[in-house]
């Protein structure tokens, strides 16, 4: 804040609020004391490629937090998720696509994992789409 009671000049702006994970409860920006980082194979970092498959969790208390950390160690990590989330994120960067040889040296994977984890992704597509059905404002009826 500048001393006409404007924003800095700095450009800086003072700390941003959190959210509890668990509860959703408004952490003040500066506060926050509960802080995990876990395995968790759909997190996939915007621009640090070494943060991939980890999660940071915020908690507003010791419990919430504690919770949080229960509810990732049950949930399984998979490789062929993490995977997939990696060529998403440079098929982004791509959006005129990118050759086969391309996207595994962009993403570090072999081409046997860029197979299993497109597999992988078609398999919960599927799964998705049995258990939530076609949208219906998506222009595709089905037919030809």
């Amino acid at each position: 804040m500048s001393s006409n009671g404007g924003p800095d000049d700095s450009g800086e702006e003072g700390p941003h609020p959190e959210l509890c994970d668990f509860c959703g409860a408004v952490i003040p920006g500066g506060t926050v004391e509960w802080l995990a980082l876990v395995r968790d194979s759909s997190a996939i970092h915007a621009v640090d490629p070494r943060l991939n498959g980890k999660r940071m969790l915020v908690g507003c208390s010791r419990e919430h937090l504690a919770r949080l950390v229960e509810q990732y160690k049950c949930r399984p990590f998979v490789a062929a998720e993490l995977w997939a989330g990696k060529i998403m994120r440079a098929l982004q960067r791509h959006p005129e696509g990118i050759s086969e040889e391309d996207l595994a040296a962009e993403t570090g994977l072999s081409a046997e994992q860029v197979q299993r984890a497109v597999m992988w992704h078609n398999i919960e597509a599927r799964r998705w789409l049995e258990q939530y059905g076609q949208n219906e404002d998506d222009g595709h009826d089905g037919s030809q």
